[in-house]
């Protein structure tokens, strides 16, 4: 599996296994389908992919795993939305000729930051959210299944939900010696790097994980 490290691979497949468990060859074909629209729009957009390790895809699947062993087609489908709208929405916004602007206080920022958003990112983030929207609606073993609107609206949520978290509690690390920026406080660079925002212990899959986490409870909360 070209895009899945190799402890990627045993996560994936206990994602789709509790998936599929729950929810059955329906659940199991949202998931898919999240998964390879993001993993494709990655390769498009890097030039190369990304072998997504196993963390990557617990912060993506697992709430949509846990809501599916509990039974639930909604939450599990609004989780699933929410992934798939942050995903869109970043490999989108790297397609944008205008630079990103901090989501909390609109000024530009580089590409790549946590928190940055552009108007074509956001526009793809939507699409995602809408997408995975329709599928699960078309896909729901009960009719009817629940309202496009409602998992569209809980994708989008957790879309914004990660780019604030981005932009304000996730860690952001400099270098002192070029103030190269990175998210992980152990990325190699010319001198050790320090906190320059956010907190030690929220790295991009955390803020991942919290926009599955939006992205579901919108839905209880909507229902």
């Amino acid at each position: 599996m070209i895009w899945l490290a190799p402890d990627g691979i045993v996560a994936a497949l206990a994602v789709g296994a509790a998936v599929t468990w729950g929810l059955g060859w329906r659940g199991a074909a949202l998931l898919l389908a999240f998964f390879v629209s993001g993993s494709a729009l990655t390769a498009l957009a890097t030039g190369r992919g990304a072998r997504r390790t196993a963390r990557q895809v617990i912060a993506n699947g697992g709430v949509a795993a846990v809501a599916a062993v509990l039974g639930s087609w909604a939450v599990a489908a609004g989780a699933l939305a929410a992934a798939a709208a942050d995903t869109w929405a970043t490999e989108g916004g790297a397609f944008s000729r205008l630079p990103p602007r901090l989501i909390t206080t609109w000024a530009p920022v580089a590409r790549g930051v946590s928190g940055g958003v552009s108007v074509l990112g956001t526009v793809g983030g939507v699409a995602g959210a809408v997408g995975m929207a329709v599928l699960a609606r078309f896909l729901a073993p009960v009719r009817p299944g629940p309202g496009v609107a409602l998992i569209a609206g809980a994708g989008i949520a957790g879309m914004l939900a990660d780019s604030a978290l981005g932009a304000t509690i996730q860690g952001v690390y400099e270098c002192a010696a070029c103030g190269a920026r990175w998210e992980r406080g152990d990325a190699a660079c010319h001198e050790p790097l320090r906190r320059v925002r956010g907190w030690r212990w929220v790295d991009n899959d955390a803020v991942n994980l919290a926009a599955t986490l939006v992205g579901a409870g919108a839905v209880l909360v909507g229902r």
